[in-house]
Formats: C-alpha cells, structure tokens, sequence
C-alpha cells in the first residue's frame, strides 16, 4: 500500500456574490460547523482560508464557531491560512490598496484568532509576481497556489514533481509555494455531489498518488457548497440526500484506513515541498500567461474587470476613491481604506444578487459623495474652441496629404500619422529618441504574404461585436476631425454615429515628450452582450528587435513586471461569453 500525504484546504467567503446577508447564518450552520466537525468524525488536519472581513462576520452571527475555531487551531487540528481583509483581486487593485488589505487583514486575524496565519492564499488562484513581493513584506512564510494554469505559464506538462519549490518576486523577494490543484478539487465536490462513484474517485487518487512523493492537494475551494447551493445558476445539482459532508467525511476515513493517507495541515504540506523539492526558484508568469487564474480559461482575469452587473462603473469609482484617499487628509485614515477593501471585493463583480448590487452601488456613491467626487462619467471638455485642421498651433506641425487620407502631427519630440478614413487609427508613430523610426501603427493588407494574414492590422481602432444580432460595429470610417488646446497638448476629437450610438475619440498630443493618449467613449450606448474592444496596439516589425521586445505593467505590486515576446502571444480569444 502506497502511503500519501495530503491536505484539505477549505476557502470561507460569506461575500459570496450569490448570498444575501440573511442567510449567512444558515450558511455557518449547514457548511461551516460541519467542516470543522471533519476534525472529530474524520480526523483530519484542515487548512482554514478565510478573509477577514467573513471572519468579523462569522464572530458577529456566531461566536461559538469562532472559539472552536481557536481551540483547534491551539490543538493544531486546524490552520487558518490568511486572504486579506477582503476577497480583492490583487493583480487588478493599486498597490497601496494590497498593501492595507494585508494589513487589516492581518489585524483582524489577529484580534478575532489571537495570533497571525503563516500562510496566504491568493484569491480567486489570481497569481501574479508583483504580489510576491507584497506579501513577504506583510511577514508570510510562503503562499498557496493552483498548479495547473502555472504549468501552461511555465510550459511544464503538470507532474508534480515537476514544480518549482518558490515563487520569484519582482524586487529580489521569493516565497515558497504549496501547489493545489483544480482536477483533485473538482473530483472531490463531484464525489460529494454524487456525480461520481467511489471507485471513479479512488481509482483517480490512486493514479495520481502512484505518481508522485508530494503531499496530494485533495481539496481547495469553497465550503459554501457542500449541504448547500448559494443559487447561482438554475442548473445547480439538487443537494445529495445521503449529506454531502457525510460523504466527504467517509470518503476521508477510507483514504486514510485503506490507502495509507496522513493528512497534514498547509505549512506541514509546505515543508514537506520544500524539503523534497530542493530550493528552485522560478518566475511563474509569462506573456502568455500574464496572470494565471485557478481552473478553466473560461475563469480568466477578465472577469472581475469587465464583466458582472457594471465591473467597469465599479472599478472605475473605486479608482476615482483610491486616488482621492492618496491625495488626501484620509489618506493615513484605516476606517476609508476599509470600506475601499470591501468595494473592491472580487463577489461584487460576479453574479450579484440585484439586492446587493443596490447595496453596492449606494456604498460607493456614499463614498464618492464623501470624497467630494463626482457620481458619473464625466466627459472632459476642451478648454479651447475647437478648430479644423488648417489653423495654426504653435508647437504643432499639423498638415494634410494631398489625398485626404493622411493626417500628420509632429512635434520636436514625435511624428503622428492618422488615417482619416479609417477612424483616425494610427498609421505610424515615431520618437526622436528612436531617430524618429516608427514603432508601432497599421500593418496595411499585402505586408503578409499569407491569406490567412490578408488583412489590416490597425492601432487604435474600437471594434465592438453584437453576439445576439449578428453584428459588428467599427470606427474605422471616414471622419473629419477637429482640434483644440488643453492644457498645452493639442487634441484631435472625432465622432462617428453609429446604429448604437456615438464612438468620441481623442488623441493628445503632447507639445513635449514622447508619450500619447488615446481616449475612446462610447456615450449613451446601451450594455451590448458582446465584447468591446478598443486600445489595440500594433507593432511595427521593423521598428524592433526580437531580443529586446518587452512588455511591463503592475500586476498589484510595487514595481512593474516584465514579459519577454520570445512567443506567439494570443490573448484575442474569448474564453466564453458567458464569463461573469
């Protein structure tokens, strides 16, 4: 009999998107007592992960759960593994915004648990290297982390032995990691469920056991769903009626009496990795897999920025606060950057009950309205007449070619070409400090010799695709564009009508530097189901070389990551159009 080592790992949310807070005390009672009754019926060891703002609410409802909580985790039956004072996706949110989630956090673990979890959990598996860093500087031992999505980042088939043993920060920190896994996880709720047998489940145990000496992550998810359905979808399998704690309870006492498993807390499962794996650090991103997420494809980033009832309207004004509490008197005031914790909770980007949509949406323009910040999309009108292209701005060389096609800017610092008849895309873009060779623009028909390439490859331009009618709706069409001064930058606006409404384009010039603005608005249009796609760059393969093209951006932390295109990169595929 092959003796395995493993681990459970449950995530507590009482934030989840489809609980009303009426029923958070059916929830403790039907999911959470039973979980932690594992401890006695199955002896088990269970990892705990919960945030803190559920665990306030969980002391508030019920007390008594909480101290049994404490007197196992004092008996070291159970470990609570930390999350952040909210469920907020780090790799979408400012830095100084992860930083006081880890520190509220941390405060509440503390005040509520008496002491501080060794180990966090990256929420919703939204994995990103910037974040790394952040939470070796909050005084975690090492993170928790779904396998799967890493191996495709990495280019690794998925053993597991096969994983690196730490994580590799942006500034020089690393932490070492304990690797979960979505198939294992699934395969449990599904026994739980009654979707699969016990020979199903074993015979997969069995397998995967053969194949490795690492502790088996055997369960890491939602508690909420095992004795209960939170009613997200209408397909929901009916609750098992043999008790689907029952079954995970039994499930457990046959792995451990027949298949010689011992069970280990997180961080016992932790060194175990370590120990086994040696000390292989590795960078876990890529440009393909920017930021990896637990799960299908269909669960990408995406989902808590554009998706869910208005995730734009949301981000957007929690933005706007952000940027107010660091500009302002409150910016040292713990009680507001609590409140933008919880607004920037990943359940309110997801399937919200209309309910606490409502409650969200008061929240925030509760603290906007505090803030002195406006509540709406406010356009940013131009501090000069506008004029058409024929005056004279100076600092600005603004012509025309002799078609009607071409619009050129240039300053002392940048050449712009914009293409009248399609929209004002951006033909070609050019810096002095690259002797004003250009880098990015449109890849006209015929520069590819293949037909499968035979097209334009435009920068700028707004395609927006209509699922439900068939439909698909561009700017690229002619416009005629007007211009004026702001602030010194010149402004070239567009505006284009369409079916479904105005695409406002503007593109700021600056008189110095070499950097430009694109802003596009789609006013008064209404929700399309569909995707919106604007921003697109193209660049020009002349204009690099293949050993120096990069790619930076802040992923949550305090310095920007960097992804080398050494690879075909294809992030233009929707994963699904049901993704919310």
């Amino acid at each position: 009999m092959i003796v395995s080592k493993a681990f459970i790992l449950f995530h507590l949310n009482l934030a989840y998107s489809s609980l009303e807070s009426e029923q958070h005390g059916e929830v403790i009672e039907k999911c959470y007592w039973p979980m932690l009754r594992l401890c006695e019926t199955a002896g088990i060891k269970l990892g705990i992960e919960v945030t803190g703002w559920t665990l306030e609410r969980i002391n508030q409802l019920c007390p008594d759960w909480v101290a049994r909580l404490r007197r196992y985790v004092e008996a070291g039956s159970v470990e609570v593994v930390g999350s952040g004072y909210s469920q907020m996706i780090g790799p979408l949110v400012p830095y100084q915004v992860n930083v006081w989630n880890q520190r509220l956090g941390l405060e509440c673990y503390q005040r509520i648990l008496g002491g501080r979890p060794r180990l966090v959990m990256f929420n919703e598996m939204a994995y990103a290297s910037g974040m790394v860093d952040l939470y070796r500087a909050a005084g975690y031992e090492g993170v928790v982390m779904d396998r799967d999505n890493i191996c495709l980042a990495l280019g690794q088939s998925g053993h597991d032995d096969a994983m690196p043993t730490f994580a590799a920060g942006v500034g020089g920190a690393s932490l070492p990691v304990l690797w979960t896994d979505s198939i294992f996880f699934q395969k449990m709720q599904r026994y739980a469920h009654g979707d699969i047998g016990l020979s199903d489940y074993l015979g997969y145990f069995s397998r995967r056991a053969a194949a490795t000496s690492k502790p088996l992550a055997l369960y890491c998810n939602d508690a909420e769903v095992f004795d209960y359905r939170p009613g997200r979808f209408r397909e929901e399998s009916p609750i098992n009626g043999a008790g689907e704690w029952d079954r995970i309870a039994s499930l457990c006492q046959v792995l451990a009496d027949e298949h010689g498993t011992r069970w280990s807390t997180p961080s016992q499962a932790l060194a175990a990795w370590v120990t086994d794996g040696g000390g292989e650090v590795a960078v876990l991103t890529s440009a393909v897999q920017p930021v990896p997420v637990k799960k299908q494809a269909k669960y990408n980033v995406s989902r808590w920025a554009v998706s869910g009832r208005d995730d734009l309207w949301l981000n957007t004004f929690c933005q706007r606060i952000y940027r107010q509490l660091v500009s302002s008197n409150q910016q040292n005031d713990p009680a507001y950057w609590q409140r933008l914790c919880a607004l920037w909770a990943s359940d309110f980007r997801t399937h919200l009950t209309a309910a606490r949509w409502e409650e969200a949406r008061n929240a925030v323009l509760a603290m906007a309205a505090e803030l002195a910040l406006p509540g709406g999309y406010e356009a940013v009108e131009s501090a000069e007449p506008p004029a058409r292209c024929g005056e004279s701005f100076p600092g600005f060389d603004v012509r025309v070619d002799q078609e009607g096609i071409f619009l050129t800017v240039e300053t002392a610092d940048m050449r712009l070409v914009l293409n009248q008849r399609r929209g004002l895309a951006i033909d070609s873009l050019a810096f002095k400090s690259h002797q004003f060779s250009p880098l990015i623009g449109t890849l006209h028909q015929g520069y590819f010799d293949s037909i499968e390439l035979g097209a334009d490859y435009y920068t700028g331009g707004v395609v927006v695709e209509l699922i439900k009618e068939h439909h698909r709706v561009t700017d690229l069409e002619r416009v005629v564009p007007i211009f004026f001064l702001r602030q010194g930058a010149l402004v070239i606006r567009s505006v284009l009508e369409t079916s479904h409404g105005r695409i406002v384009k503007e593109i700021v010039v600056p008189a110095e530097g070499e950097h430009l603005t694109i802003d596009t608005r789609l006013p008064q249009w209404s929700r399309p189901c569909g995707s919106v796609r604007l921003g697109t760059l193209t660049f020009l393969p002349d204009g690099f070389s293949d050993e120096r093209l990069k790619m930076a951006t802040k992923n949550g932390g305090e310095r920007a990551e960097v992804f080398e295109l050494r690879e075909p990169v294809n992030h233009l595929q929707p994963a699904s159009t049901l993704v919310s």
